[in-house]
């Protein structure tokens, strides 16, 4: 292969472009390192879920990529640009819901995104009325449109903060929490909202501690733990690097158990006096084990291979416990 030619297969399947990328991204206040040199990498097109505890990074993450607060250190690009350098530019093809919408009282919510509407420069007032319409309509909000926004439930005021950020095609959507305050039916919405979004090839940045929620709507994650990244990748990728177990139900568990050690496995005793369960790791087959066991004439009534959990695997990574419930 002469120099400068790529390979066929890295010609036929290229790296996608990226909707963010960081690298060696910090953020500093006072001693304390709040985002400790990440290299973020979201693929266009993607919905990517934006994982940690509280206090982990990701809010003040979220902000640096906005530029609502400036980096330590470390370079950021939005959809190819290069930020703060252009954000001018960037910044209008890119909707934004973080820490919480932000509303004036006492106007009405149809109103509120009138106003809002009317801050860019780049809209056309002659269209304005159809698009504020549009925008109620896509998160729910219609019926609730010429209620005063100081009388909206949050749930209410997260979905206005979600048709403000709608307002004009996106190619970046940058969600902190969206489902914050919504009862089930409007979580379900959201949910439906951002596939949507996604499938009209926006690419979907949503930051959120509930994992059912990542895991139904989620092409790609990260995690965040004390300001670090500690995984990202694809979900599949991130749920195979948590692991998969062998479970095994046979009579003859103490014989089963003593061919497991010699495969190198740690065989731990499940609930039930006939099953063993052991860490199996990638490069060993439970094909290959089952038929170990046969060879040593343990009678095997059941084998089972079951998946690392994403709940697994960020409670391994974290150290602490996620909210599971949508």
């Amino acid at each position: 292969m002469t120099s400068g030619t790529v390979p066929d297969e890295q010609a036929e399947h290229p790296d996608p472009p990226l909707a963010v990328r960081t690298e060696a991204l910090v953020k500093v206040f006072r001693k304390q390192r709040a985002v400790d040199g990440i290299d973020l990498a979201v693929p266009r097109g993607s919905v990517f879920g934006f994982l940690g505890p509280n206090g982990s990074g990701k809010t003040t993450t979220i902000r640096m990529l906005l530029g609502l607060s400036s980096a330590t250190s470390g370079s950021i690009e939005l959809l190819g640009r290069p930020v703060p350098g252009a954000l001018r530019e960037v910044l209008p093809r890119v909707g934004a819901l973080v820490e919480g919408p932000a509303a004036y009282p006492y106007l009405s919510g149809r109103a509120n995104l009138q106003r809002f509407d009317a801050a860019d420069p780049a809209s056309d007032p002659r269209t304005r009325r159809d698009r504020v319409a549009a925008a109620l309509d896509r998160v729910g909000l219609t019926h609730a449109a010429d209620k005063k926004a100081h009388a909206y439930s949050l749930g209410m005021k997260q979905r206005l903060g979600l048709a403000n950020a709608l307002l004009a095609p996106r190619d970046l959507l940058v969600l902190d929490e969206p489902t914050n305050g919504l009862d089930p039916q409007g979580t379900r919405e959201v949910r439906n909202l951002i596939r949507s979004l996604a499938d009209d090839g926006t690419t979907v940045f949503v930051s959120s501690h509930l994992l059912a929620e990542i895991e139904q709507v989620c092409t790609h994650a990260a995690v965040m733990r004390s300001g670090r990244l500690v995984a990202q990748g694809s979900l599949d990728d991130l749920r195979a690097t948590g692991g998969r177990t062998l479970t095994i139900r046979t009579p003859d568990v103490g014989q089963a158990g003593t061919v497991l050690v010699r495969l190198g496995l740690e065989p731990r005793r499940d609930v039930g006096a006939d099953t063993l369960v052991a860490d199996l790791p990638a490069d060993v087959l439970p094909e290959a084990v089952t038929a170990e066991l046969v060879r040593a004439d343990v009678r095997v009534r059941g084998v089972a291979v079951g998946g690392g959990t994403l709940e697994d695997l960020f409670v391994a990574l974290t150290g602490e416990g996620f909210d599971v419930a949508a």
